[in-house]
């Protein structure tokens, strides 16, 4: 049976074209891809996001923990609610996850993970926290079914089940009027959610609300009760906020840079080859967080490619895994579009080191050489074009 968020009614209801996504029945979208696109772009859109894992992290080791486990480092979190977003990697540096936590307090944080690597990253988390006075506990509700695992203090903890009423699910409200009408929607939240800066959350009552998102367009991630989940998405309904599938997602993420884990990276992937080394925090010298050794020093793994932005000049749509022909040698597409912001294919892909910003490169799409023009891997932000 597919796995489904507590928000599939409400898709069905919607007429929701219904697609498998990491094994998850979700809406691909509700009618047009292009208009839910430029929904987000140009006025409000909302995404059922219940499907990525929400984990509390609680504990006297928290911090010390979390220090150990990311290439970025939550020393730096101070602000309650402020949000950090980090790769977790192996001991080889590959990528097994990038992820988002939200601090509130030296010993309590929330970890937001992917949908489709979250048994594996659970299972990594527990293994890592042995000789750490810390406890992981997962939120999130799977066809109807409370909670079911809590990791505490090391891979031989036991697991106990939560009640219903502990599990959550999230709804992303993006675009340049998201926050106004989130906040009439819910005009009680406007006095705690008005102040958040970029990246920052504020617990309202037993809410989550952050202004982050996966879109490159302003507005809010709202974490709630999996019970609450159908009331609030006809609240937002009701005040104009369009529902949006994976497909403009996908368009959205993709014309603001933003990676896709499985496709841009994954773990056999550094951070450095994946356009990620601003999110590799090495300034304190004395931290030695897992894959530190493999990313620094005498044994480091050697980064042959850079991750950069594609914008093809001749008619056709890029896609991921074809291949990029350069003067430095072959590269490939990681992931590939048509932009419905610029009504023109865009991709990201890895290249030879030594490809500059600028130049002309071809891409091999059904035995023909097309041309594409190297670009910074960030193609539309807050509705306005960069390239």
């Amino acid at each position: 049976m597919p796995l489904r968020t507590p928000l599939y009614d409400s898709h069905l209801a919607a007429n929701a074209k219904m697609v498998d996504f990491s094994g998850w029945e979700m809406p691909i979208h509700y009618g047009s891809q292009i208009e839910e696109h430029h929904a987000v772009r140009r006025d409000a859109g909302m995404f059922d996001v219940s499907h990525m894992c929400a984990l509390d992290l609680d504990g006297p080791d928290a911090t010390r923990w979390l220090r150990h486990l990311l290439a970025n480092d939550v020393a730096k979190l101070t602000t309650p609610g402020k949000a950090l977003y980090s790769c977790m990697l192996d001991q080889d540096a590959g990528v097994i996850d990038d992820l988002i936590v939200y601090f509130f307090t030296p010993e309590r944080y929330r970890i937001v993970v992917n949908a489709g690597t979250a048994a594996k990253d659970i299972a990594w988390m527990r293994g890592q926290l042995e000789g750490f006075d810390a406890e992981l506990i997962v939120r999130r509700r799977i066809n109807g079914d409370a909670v079911a695992i809590i990791a505490a203090q090391g891979p031989d903890a036991q697991e106990r089940r939560l009640t219903g009423s502990d599990s959550v699910a999230m709804i992303a409200v993006q675009g340049p009027k998201a926050r106004e009408r989130f906040w009439t929607a819910f005009p009680a939240s406007c006095a705690a959610t008005e102040p958040l800066g970029i990246f920052q959350a504020a617990e309202v009552g037993n809410w989550m609300v952050a202004r982050t998102g996966y879109t490159g367009e302003d507005g809010f991630e709202i974490t709630v009760p999996a019970d609450d989940a159908a009331q609030v998405w006809q609240k937002l309904l009701a005040a104009g906020v369009k529902p949006c599938g994976l497909g403009a997602r996908d368009t959205l993420r993709l014309e603001a840079g933003m990676n896709l884990y499985g496709q841009d990276m994954d773990e056999d992937i550094s951070p450095y080859e994946a356009g990620l080394k601003w999110t590799v925090d090495l300034k304190d010298a004395a931290r030695d967080f897992i894959g530190k050794s493999a990313l620094e020093g005498k044994d480091a793994r050697p980064v042959r490619n850079q991750f950069a932005g594609l914008l093809l000049l001749d008619r056709g749509v890029l896609r991921a895994h074809q291949k990029v022909i350069t003067p430095q040698g072959e590269g490939e597409i990681t992931s590939g579009t048509f932009s419905p912001s610029l009504n023109q294919s865009i991709a990201m892909a890895r290249l030879p080191s030594g490809v500059a910003i600028g130049s002309e490169v071809e891409v091999e799409i059904r035995d023909k050489h097309l041309k594409a023009r190297v670009v910074k891997p960030t193609f539309v932000r807050n509705g306005t074009p960069l390239i």
